[in-house]
């Protein structure tokens, strides 16, 4: 049926006037299952599928999509997006979009993984939910204690009229846990392995095994009852360490997005925002100091932004982005691309079939150093230690920032000390980036995985990676105080 469906789709387009035009078939598989408080509150399985049609007619895109696979309706899907190519291409501004092809391929991509989460047994996930559950619970401080495991699996067949044929099917699966507790009306929470779900990755329930949830529950419940008995964090200018996951989202709202091409020409001014990394600063502008090396992976094993083919059939790439503190390379679609006079590095990506792909973040990471943990606080004198985000904001350029993290350890003449509450810090995205000046190597370098980077008008969630290490930062301001 597939591949009927793709032949006819792309006919249809090319008999109703399209110069290009691909079609996605799109079949998606969720689960998720979710504990509180020692009961299961929430298991959900869907399933969904449906197929787009992309085209360009008249020098404009014009998309349409159903979840019907008639041959009528695919009839009329084709012939809808050809219809809005053309009535975009009266208001449309500039000369019109060409597109030079590209080769014909057929491919095809499978994420790698041991253990098929869709095969392990509801049972044994709850059960293992409801252990950590249970283990923090112990904790008589504890007021709410929850729990996640996620699973996803997209199949995706992609064709084009330049005579590509690609088939790809990612499974990605994760989980977290979280205690909350409340004292004098104040609550404190600690998550593991990082906050708002935990982490996920293109992998299978081995990945779920390998965290260690009840491993890590006592933990998790002792660190939330330690907050409401810590100091606050104290404000003023410091030299901050950021953990690993935390760093993860400072990458993804600081550097990511700003990259993202359709922004810098205002094409998401209405919604997501635009970027400060305006294209006269393609080369010449200092992002960072010279230890800050970032780079877009599309081929980084387990990633959530990891992929063979873009949804515009390019092939996934690692890119360097920023070069020892220099700014080298946007993420780019064809369109977009060509505006530069350059080739697409292959990040267009949709969110399911009833979306037109977007450029989307692949795995956006800060390359490891050399310096180990232990070694780069011993060299800070006065400092802090902040680990797991808990609050983020950022302008719509992606310039002025404030993060907030579930904790914050003082450091003090080379020693880890105190436990301090509600951290926050604020910061001008290169003045930060330029205060970089160690990072953590390979050992302490972790891949992250964010399902939920919202963005375009109508609303599209991508899953994407961001890698980091522990990094530190010189003469951060921290807190809300005067300094």
């Amino acid at each position: 049926m597939a591949d009927d469906l793709w032949n006819r789709g792309l006919d249809a387009a090319r008999r109703h006037g399209a110069a290009y035009a691909d079609i996605r078939v799109i079949r998606e598989q969720r689960e998720s299952v979710q504990v509180k408080n020692g009961t299961v509150e929430a298991v959900s399985s869907e399933q969904n599928s449906g197929f787009g049609i992309r085209v360009l007619a008249g020098g404009a895109w014009g998309f349409a999509s159903s979840f019907d696979y008639r041959p009528e309706e695919l009839e009329r899907v084709a012939m809808d997006a050809v219809v809005i190519a053309r009535a975009s291409a009266r208001v449309g501004r500039g000369r019109p979009l060409e597109l030079p092809p590209l080769p014909a391929v057929c491919d095809s991509y499978k994420t790698a993984l041991r253990e098929d989460p869709f095969q392990v047994k509801l049972e044994d996930r709850v059960e293992l939910l409801l252990d950590a559950d249970r283990l923090m619970r112990a904790n008589a401080a504890v007021r709410v204690a929850q729990g996640g495991i996620t699973a996803l699996r997209e199949k995706q067949l992609f064709a084009s009229t330049d005579g590509q044929v690609i088939e790809q099917e990612f499974v990605e699966t994760g989980g977290g846990i979280s205690a909350t507790c409340v004292a004098s009306g104040e609550m404190q929470r600690r998550s593991y392995p990082s906050s708002f779900g935990g982490d996920v990755a293109q992998a299978g329930y081995e990945y779920v095994r390998g965290m260690d949830l009840p491993g890590h529950a006592e933990e998790c419940a002792a660190g939330a009852a330690a907050l409401l008995a810590a100091p606050q964090c104290p404000s003023g200018k410091f030299d901050v360490i950021l953990e690993s996951s935390q760093l993860a989202l400072q990458i993804h709202e600081s550097c990511g997005h700003p990259v993202e091409l359709d922004r810098v020409f205002g094409q998401e001014a209405g919604f997501a925002g635009t970027s400060f990394l305006t294209t006269e600063k393609l080369g010449n502008f200092r992002y960072g100091s010279e230890h800050v090396n970032v780079v877009a992976d599309a081929t980084a094993p387990g990633g959530l932004g990891t992929y063979k083919y873009d949804d515009e059939g390019v092939p996934g790439q690692r890119v360097q982005i920023i070069d020892r503190g220099m700014f080298v390379s946007y993420l780019t679609s064809r369109e977009t691309a060509a505006e530069l006079g350059q080739e697409s590095n292959g990040t267009m990506r949709a969110d399911g079939w009833n979306r037109m792909p977007i450029i989307r973040m692949t795995n956006i990471s800060l390359e490891p150093g050399d310096w180990e943990l232990d070694e780069l606080v011993r060299d800070t004198k006065n400092g802090l230690y902040l680990v797991t985000n808990k609050s983020w904001s950022i302008d719509d350029r992606r310039l002025n920032f404030q993060f907030g993290t579930e904790a914050g350890y003082e450091i003090k003449d080379g020693a880890l000390g105190g436990l301090v509450k509600n951290p926050t810090y604020t910061g001008i995205t290169p003045e930060f980036w330029g205060s970089c000046d160690a990072v953590c190597g390979k050992e302490a370098w972790h891949l992250w995985g964010l399902p939920n980077c919202g963005k375009g008008e109508p609303p599209q969630t991508a899953h994407v990676g961001h890698g980091a290490s522990p990094t530190r930062f010189r003469g951060v301001r921290v807190g809300v105080g005067k300094w």
